[in-house]
This record gives C-alpha cells, sequence and structure tokens, in this order.
C-alpha cells in the first residue's frame, strides 16, 4: 500500500512520516474503541492518565511537539499547527485535528536528506538523532495503543473497567 509524498529526499522520512500517519490514526480508532467500552484507565500520578481524554490530548500534543521540535532543529520552516482543542472539546475534535495534523506532518521533512537527520545529535530534554525521534513519534501512538488494547481485553473477559 504505496501512499503520496512522492518528493521526499530521503527515504527513510518518507517512510517514519507515512507510519506515523498510520499509526496515529490506529490509535484514535483503538482509543474510539475504548472510549465506547467505557473502559477506565488504572490509576496513577501521571497527569496524561487521569482520563481517556487527557490520554487522547497526550498522543495528539506529542505528535505535535515532536514535529516542532525536529523543524527547529533542523532550521526548517515548522508546519505552525494549531493549538490544540481544550482537553473538554478533544473527543469532539480528535478527528479533525488529526486530520489537520498529519496534513502538517507531510510538508516539513520532504526536502531533509538522510545526512540532515544524522549523526547529530539534539536535545529536545534528552539526546536524540532526527531519524530516533521519528522513530519515538512512531511508536509513541503503538505504546499508548497497545495499551488501550490490553484494557479492553481485561475489561472483555471481566465485564467491568479496571479501576
Amino acid at each position: 500500500m504505496t501512499k503520496p509524498l512522492p518528493n521526499y529526499r530521503s527515504r527513510a522520512a518518507r517512510a517514519l512520516v507515512l507510519l506515523h500517519d498510520e499509526k496515529m490514526r490506529e490509535f484514535l480508532d483503538i482509543w474510539q474503541r475504548a472510549k465506547a467500552a467505557q473502559v477506565k484507565l488504572p490509576a496513577t500520578p501521571d497527569a496524561h492518565y487521569q482520563s481517556l481524554e487527557h490520554l487522547l490530548w497526550h498522543v495528539l500534543n506529542s505528535s505535535a511537539t515532536y514535529m516542532v521540535r525536529m523543524c527547529a532543529h533542523l532550521n526548517v520552516p515548522d508546519p505552525q499547527p494549531q493549538p490544540m482543542p481544550e482537553i473538554e472539546n478533544v473527543e469532539a475534535q480528535a478527528g479533525a485535528y488529526l486530520d489537520r495534523l498529519l496534513g502538517w506532518w507531510h510538508v516539513p521533512l520532504a526536502g531533509i536528506s538522510d545526512a540532515d537527520m544524522e549523526p547529530e545529535t539534539y536535545t529536545p530534554g534528552m539526546h536524540y538523532w532526527i531519524d530516533a525521534m521519528l522513530e519515538h513519534a512512531v511508536m509513541h501512538p503503538v505504546r499508548h495503543s497497545f495499551q488501550l488494547r490490553e484494557l479492553l481485553e481485561a475489561q472483555s473477559q471481566t465485564g467491568s473497567g479496571t479501576r
């Protein structure tokens, strides 16, 4: 299943941008299933796990932040993402916001070469190469999708939430 983005200099960047797109859409689908099933997140002091809405906000916001940071490091214009929906509106606006967000993701790295992506590190709080940050951006929604799938499975076996 080949998707657009033919004008990328780096096949690695193109592949990771497309994988990010796929995994973010998959996360939203799984999140919506978890919401419909009234999955309860385990109790934790992590603010991103206060509710399913907080988790959704966290994953969407992180995606935007990754691209803004990579653009800043690479000295390319960032896509100027629109502000995140407020937590009370994130569920209703998630689909439209995700479509815009993923559209923004398609543009900034098109002119980046493989050489631009490594080996120099940058520090968005920790040391990364650009390709490692792209890989992290792909795996972040994968990890949360995995967590939600496990919670859905556990709830279907017990017939109740996890809290």
